[in-house]
């Protein structure tokens, strides 16, 4: 064999396994619910951590769902996830898929969960057709935003987020006529 052929493992050598990706079930909320806070905890953000796995039950599961979720795993061990919904592109008359979140656990990252969670998404966009596939990342988030930047996916410094809280809705919405 030559040296970049294809050659049996080596005695005492472990392949790890390839990740794999499905959507989640109602089965998965409590997998749901770990993943999000240690999401939140990342973000140094546990203290804005309020949902309850009774609220991603209702949310991911209930009878009119509108925000999903997809599991990333190593083996039959869950590794990460992405949570995401349909968003509309006025300019392009198309729906497109919003990542919301995406969190690899810290233990399984460097092992392909994070780029198949993206491959997954990618690939619904295309079955779909859909005409966008977007999200956002924290600026000091250097390793996500360079992993972005590999998969073709460069920062938009043209847009700005803006987010209007509880308090600020419900005084806007009084001004409903």
């Amino acid at each position: 064999m030559s040296p970049s052929s294809d050659r049996p493992d080596r005695p005492g050598r472990h392949r790890r396994p390839k990740p794999t990706t499905r959507p989640a079930t109602p089965d998965d909320v409590k997998v749901i619910a770990g993943f999000i806070r240690s999401l939140a905890a990342y973000e140094n953000l546990s203290e804005k951590m309020v949902a309850t796995p009774e609220d991603y039950a209702a949310a991911f599961f209930g009878d009119n769902p509108r925000v999903f979720c997809e599991l990333g795993f190593v083996g039959d061990k869950p590794a990460g996830i992405a949570v995401w919904f349909y968003s509309f592109s006025t300019f392009l008359g198309r729906h497109g898929l919003y990542l919301e979140d995406i969190f690899v656990d810290p233990a399984a990252r460097g092992q392909g969960v994070g780029k198949a969670l993206f491959a997954r998404l990618a690939r619904r966009c295309i079955d779909e057709g859909l005409g966008r596939f977007e999200w956002t990342v924290l600026d000091w988030n250097k390793s996500a935003i360079g992993f972005y930047a590999a998969m073709g996916a460069p920062l938009n410094d043209s847009w700005v987020p803006v987010r209007m809280g509880r308090e600020a809705i419900e005084k806007l919405a009084k001004e409903c006529p």
